[in-house]
């Protein structure tokens, strides 16, 4: 199926509540409502519920107990809550998929996240972008397995979708794979180019020119799947893509011995997931 076919399948793109479209658009205009955007979350009972659990989670570690949208607001700041609200948003867009555990994916995809957001502030990288592109670079996988799920499913007996051969796999049959599927489905729902770029350039990072987002998506990945797989210290430090880390100035072992244990750095995240 070409790329454009998959996009036209009308169960293919994840349902995500128009507040999540509002705050994507955001990124777009400079004169957004924050008092609209708040009262518009408020009505929302289920999003504003996860948005208040996470404000009160530890990775935020507020200094008060926050109880409204608008108190989120005032702690957390607008960028912040968008990310959260949009990440929550794209995690709950699908209800089951065939041949999928979507409460594993999306684990897998949130670790990815506050692993990019970690790697943002060590590398001078946005770190709302990184967390909210990390959360997304593989949402591509479960388009096309709400397109194609056939297709897709012949492919998950082959690979699975957390191989590290599953790109190229994908490109062999497809044409494509799920980053430029996931790329697309970003230029299409209107977030800045800058997020579709990461995300269709994560997988080869060092291609020209360098992008450093991907680079912190790709190392993000990297350590998510590991996590994943249940890697020894031993196979991370033989795994670990040093040539990434070197272009963004970092020592693999800033990573292999300064970074916090995953448990600990998506503490209270899992609210996120509903």
């Amino acid at each position: 199926m070409q790329l454009e076919a998959l996009f036209k399948q009308p169960q293919a793109l994840p349902a995500v509540p128009k507040i999540v479209h509002e705050l994507i658009d955001s990124f777009n205009s400079d004169d957004v409502s924050i008092d609209e955007i708040a009262k518009k979350l408020a009505a929302d009972p289920v999003l504003s519920a996860r948005l208040l659990r996470l404000a009160n989670s530890a990775y935020y570690h507020v200094s008060r107990s926050v109880g409204t949208v608008n108190d989120a607001l005032s702690m957390l700041g607008f960028v912040t809550v968008r990310t959260l609200v949009i990440s929550s948003g794209l995690t709950g867009g699908y209800k089951s998929m065939p041949g999928m555990d979507l409460s594993q994916f999306w684990r897998y995809s949130l670790h990815t996240a506050a692993v990019a957001g970690w790697l943002a502030k060590k590398t001078g990288v946005n770190g709302d972008q990184a967390f909210t592109v990390g959360l997304m670079h593989a949402i591509g996988q479960l388009v096309m397995h709400a397109a194609m799920p056939e297709q897709m499913l012949h492919l998950d007996k082959l690979a699975s979708p957390m191989d590290p051969r599953r790109i190229d796999m994908e490109s062999t049959s497809f044409g494509y794979s799920f980053a430029q599927v996931g790329a697309e489905l970003a230029r299409q729902w209107r977030f800045p180019v800058t997020f579709g770029d990461a995300i269709s350039k994560f997988p080869n990072p060092l291609a020209e020119p360098f992008d450093p987002v991907a680079g912190v998506i790709h190392l993000a990945v990297w350590r998510a799947r590991a996590e994943h797989n249940q890697l020894s210290e031993e196979e991370l430090a033989g795994t670990i893509p040093a040539d990434v880390c070197k272009k963004l100035g970092l020592k693999p072992d800033d990573i292999l011995k300064g970074m916090p244990p995953l448990s600990e750095l998506c503490e209270g995240l899992e609210a996120m997931l509903g």
